[in-house]
């Protein structure tokens, strides 16, 4: 027995049905033509394959395939930028876009996007505005600079601060403060692209201020401190605190610049963490330029500050590379509406997510486990072992590297440990395969998700239940070698 006729429908009698005409709207005439194409071909495919299917009306093939070609377009049409639970623990994650902007950053960007704004227009006169005049007032009256320019990320500041001041010059930094950021970025790359010459000084634990002394020069553009955010050398030890290199560059003439990396306006010690040396030190300690991020401690969106002295600040603003590092309407937007925030100390960690996240009481978090957990029991099923856990979150984003906070959330881990990596591998494939993917950490043989950042525990577990449909697959798809 032969195997059964099939009528195949054509391309164009599949898009005239009410389902492809639907698809054409929806997603564009070619990228459907092409997607139907594609599973026509796929569908002929498995009928050659397939010699026991049973004979297929042409309007039931025309609608099987249809289906699958707009499955396949709204995968392609899916965003790549997708929201997700941050349960990793690290509250300013990089790899998950630091900081959670305030409902009102949100807001003000949201607006800058649907109309036009007064970016480089003064109102006032009529005539072309700067676009940096939207902070430069708040920053200002925030830090006690006398000016400021802010730029795409902290990187470009230091980039724009040394080629302005510094090039074809040297630039004296300690040794011990020649750090590398994320990507494999360092400190003397960043220098040589900005096109000035590194004056190393001093160890890498200990550097003097003869050491400072010894090196300056006729060829001395800047000496630039390095807080060394990401990493701390402990023991014997020694550093040059930037009062007194201000000191010694007003003696000698040579401009000082405090690059503070992640930088914070407040004193973080209010909320329970370590001191951390905030912009205003920097400019009482009498540096002339301070650089610093926007979307780490500060809790805005990404942006780079130049903040200090006027003749200064005025200088890197004339540096053409200025225009090429600038912000767009809406991060200057959101960065307002952040940094007026900052005026009321008070409840900034109510209307922070940064801060909220990082001064959230222990008992509220571990009451959270307390709930999360037994759902997620009962997804798993027996399977799996699940119950609340002490952790320890950390701020990341080279803030505080030292420093982490008590916090709770969910450990998980197979009953079975036969070929348990694989188990807790699989298991976090499912967690981001989930609508708003989960993402934890793998540590002592045991899935951990922190609560920290759990701001939606409601949509959290009602997502638990797409998990359940898989808690079989979990349970036993790795058990045959």
């Amino acid at each position: 027995m032969g195997k059964p006729a099939v009528s195949i429908p054509s391309v164009d009698e599949i898009l005239r049905a009410s389902a492809g005409l639907v698809a054409c709207a929806r997603f564009g005439h070619g990228a459907t033509v092409a997607a139907v194409r594609a599973a026509l071909g796929d569908y002929r495919y498995g009928l050659r394959e397939n010699s026991g299917v049973a004979t297929i009306s042409r309007g039931d093939a025309a609608k099987t395939i249809v289906a699958k070609a707009v499955e396949a377009l709204e995968a392609a049409n899916a965003p790549r930028l997708r929201r997700v639970f941050n349960l990793t623990g690290t509250v300013l994650h990089t790899n998950l876009g630091r900081a959670v902007l305030a409902e009102q950053a949100i807001a003000a960007a949201s607006s800058a996007m649907r109309a036009p704004a007064a970016l480089e227009f003064d109102l006032e006169t009529g005539g072309r505005g700067e676009r940096d005049d939207i902070v430069r007032g708040l920053v200002c009256e925030l830090t006690g600079a006398e000016d400021v320019i802010v730029v795409n990320n902290n990187a470009a500041a230091v980039l724009l601060v040394l080629n302005t001041l510094a090039l074809s010059k040297e630039t004296i930094v300690s040794r011990g403060e020649l750090i590398e950021i994320g990507g494999a970025f360092r400190m003397p790359d960043i220098m040589a692209r900005a096109g000035t010459k590194l004056r190393e000084v001093g160890a890498t634990n200990r550097t003097h201020m003869k050491d400072y002394e010894g090196a300056i020069s006729s060829d001395t553009g800047l000496i630039l401190k390095v807080h060394t955010s990401n990493y701390m050398i402990q023991g014997f030890t020694k550093e040059v605190r930037t009062d007194e290199l201000a000191k010694l560059g007003r003696e000698k003439g040579v401009a000082i610049v405090d690059d503070l990396g992640s930088g914070t306006l407040i004193d973080l010690a209010r909320y329970g963490l370590r001191r951390e040396r905030t912009v205003q030190d920097a400019i009482k300690d009498g540096a002339d330029l301070v650089t610093f991020s926007g979307d780490k401690l500060l809790g805005g969106p990404q942006a780079g500050f130049v903040v200090g002295r006027k003749s200064l600040v005025e200088a890197c603003a004339k540096n053409p590379i200025k225009r090429a590092v600038r912000l767009d309407k809406m991060r200057l937007a959101a960065l307002e509406a952040t940094l007026k925030l900052y005026r009321d100390p008070d409840t900034l960690h109510e209307s922070l997510p940064t801060l909220r996240h990082l001064s959230r009481p222990a008992g509220d978090i571990h009451a959270s486990a307390e709930r999360v957990a037994p759902v997620l029991r009962k997804a798993l099923g027996e399977n799996w072992s699940v119950s609340p856990y002490d952790c320890a979150s950390q701020i990341g984003s080279g803030a505080l590297p030292l420093e982490t906070i008590a916090s709770a959330g969910v450990a998980i881990a197979p009953r079975d440990k036969k070929q348990s990596g694989r188990r807790l591998e699989a298991l976090s494939s499912a967690l981001r395969r989930l609508p708003v993917p989960v993402i934890g950490r793998i540590e002592k043989g045991a899935l951990i998700l922190d609560l920290r950042c759990l701001d939606e525990e409601t949509e959290f577990v009602a997502q638990l239940t797409t998990l359940t449909l898989r808690s079989a697959e979990l349970g036993a798809q790795h058990d045959s070698p």
